[in-house]
C-alpha cells in the first residue's frame, strides 16, 4: 500500500485492489488457503491509512468456480469451490467490495463453433437462447455469463454483491486450432460489447445498470 498505492492515489483513481488472478482455478491448497487472509491483511493496511472503503479489495475468478451456468437462472458454484468462497464471499459483503469475474465467450465459441453460436458470441443478430426457468430470451453470450454469475451469488444468499468483470475480450490471432480468432472478430466483440454497455440496459436478471467491464488487453500477447 505504502509503495504501490500511496505515492499515486487519488490523482490516479484507483477502486479495487484485486489480490490473486484466478487462485480458486490452480487448486493450489497453500494458494487457496492463503487468499481470505491476503485479501483481510490488504483491507487493514487500507483501513490504516485512511482508504478503507474508498479502494475496494476482491479477488478475480475464471468461470470455472461455476459448476452450472446454462441456463443463466439455474447459475451455481462448483461443489469443489462452494466452501472457499463462502469466507471470501462474506468479505466482499461486509466490505462492500464486488466479485470479479472474467467470463469470456470466446471460449463459449471455442467448445461450440457453429455460426449461430458466433454471432450470439458476438452480440450480432441471431435467434436468442430462451432461459427454460424464465422464459427470459438471452441475445449475447455475455449477457448469459454475468447473469449466470449473479444467479450463483443469489444461490449462496449474496446477490446484493456487486459483479466487476476484471477481464473480457476476443483474441485477435490464434493457432490454428483456435476458431475464431481473427482482427474481424475481435473488432465486432468489443466494440459491440462497449455499445451494450453505454446503453445501459444492463442484462436480463440485473437491467438497467451494467457492470464495470475491463477489456483485455490493450497489446497481443504470443500465447
Amino acid at each position: 500500500i505504502n509503495s504501490n498505492v500511496l505515492p499515486f492515489y487519488p490523482a490516479s483513481k484507483i477502486m479495487l485492489i484485486t489480490v490473486g488472478n484466478e487462485i480458486l482455478k490452480s487448486n493450489d491448497p497453500n494458494l487457496v488457503n492463503q487468499l481470505l487472509p491476503a485479501m483481510q491483511n490488504v483491507q487493514k493496511a487500507l483501513e490504516a491509512v485512511s482508504l478503507g472503503g474508498k479502494i475496494k479489495v476482491s479477488t478475480v475468478n475464471s468461470m470455472t468456480v461455476l459448476g452450472s451456468s446454462d441456463p443463466p437462472s439455474s447459475g451455481s458454484f462448483a461443489a469443489g469451490y462452494q466452501t472457499g468462497l463462502k469466507g471470501i464471499l462474506q468479505f466482499l459483503s461486509d466490505t462492500g467490495s464486488p466479485f470479479a469475474i472474467n467470463p469470456y465467450p470466446f471460449f463459449a465459441y471455442q467448445s461450440d463453433p457453429r455460426p449461430e453460436t458466433l454471432a450470439f458470441c458476438l452480440f450480432e443478430p441471431n435467434a436468442g437462447r430462451v432461459d427454460s426457468k424464465t422464459g427470459i430470451k438471452y441475445t449475447n453470450m455475455f449477457d448469459a455469463q454475468v447473469d449466470a454469475v449473479h444467479s450463483a451469488l443469489k444461490s449462496m444468499g449474496f446477490e446484493k454483491v456487486e459483479i466487476v468483470v476484471a477481464e473480457t475480450g476476443w483474441a485477435s490471432r490464434g493457432d490454428a486450432n483456435e476458431v475464431g480468432a481473427s482482427v474481424d472478430n475481435a473488432k465486432a466483440y468489443n466494440g459491440n460489447l462497449i455499445a451494450h454497455l453505454r446503453s445501459m440496459v444492463g442484462t436480463p436478471l440485473m437491467p438497467g445498470k451494467p457492470v464495470d467491464t475491463y477489456i483485455f488487453a490493450l497489446y497481443d500477447e504470443n500465447l
